[in-house]
């Protein structure tokens, strides 16, 4: 994803505020062929920068990082419950109301859109993304939906902002797709801190 693309999801952002008081609302997911095994990078830019880092499937390892769970479906991995905010993917209804009663704060409704994750299957799309994300048990539960599978500084708008408070990206928000900005080159003949009048 480009800066300008990062900007675009954060203003998204700006336009939801309010809803979610402690959850972020941009998360980076990662997968075994775009980004592997990034625990150590992910593990000390969190730190660094105090961010929430949920781990998907695996109790064990977010306990031993001190980390939130990141369910699939709504489903425990096993017995293990460690302390931390508790997230959940969700791909129809009934796993929404499962990752509700499961104590999920956030379920990632997806594939919002066509995406790398599952070649050749269908996005939701607008409609049957905001058709789904409205039948959300209410009744306390304090779960929030976001939006995971194509989602890109572009798409992120095409969503409901009333139902969406998150997004979530693997490829939009991967190092390659946001390189970082070349350092300009000086010759010899333009030493360093010299500003030139544009011609």
């Amino acid at each position: 994803m480009r800066r300008r693309d990062e900007r675009r999801l954060l203003r998204h952002d700006r336009t939801t505020r309010g809803t979610l008081s402690r959850l972020p609302r941009l998360w980076l997911f990662t997968d075994d062929r775009r980004l592997p095994d990034p625990r150590a990078a992910v593990a000390r830019i969190c730190r660094a920068r105090r961010l929430l880092l949920v781990v998907a499937g695996d109790a064990r390892l977010a306990a031993a990082l001190g980390a939130g769970v990141h369910l699939r479906g709504g489903r425990w991995p096993g017995p293990l419950r460690p302390r931390g905010v508790v997230t959940s993917s969700a791909h129809s209804v009934a796993e929404m109301r499962r990752a509700a009663r499961a104590g999920a704060l956030l379920a990632f409704l997806s594939p919002a859109f066509p995406t790398a994750s599952h070649p050749g299957a269908p996005g939701l799309g607008p409609l049957r993304w905001g058709t789904m994300a409205r039948r959300l048990p209410s009744g306390g539960t304090g779960m929030r939906l976001g939006a995971l599978g194509g989602v890109d500084g572009a798409s992120i708008w095409r969503l409901p902002a009333g139902c969406c408070r998150a997004a979530g990206a693997i490829t939009a928000l991967s190092p390659e797709n946001n390189p970082r900005p070349q350092q300009p080159r000086h010759s010899a003949a333009m030493p360093a801190g010299t500003i030139r009048s544009p011609s």
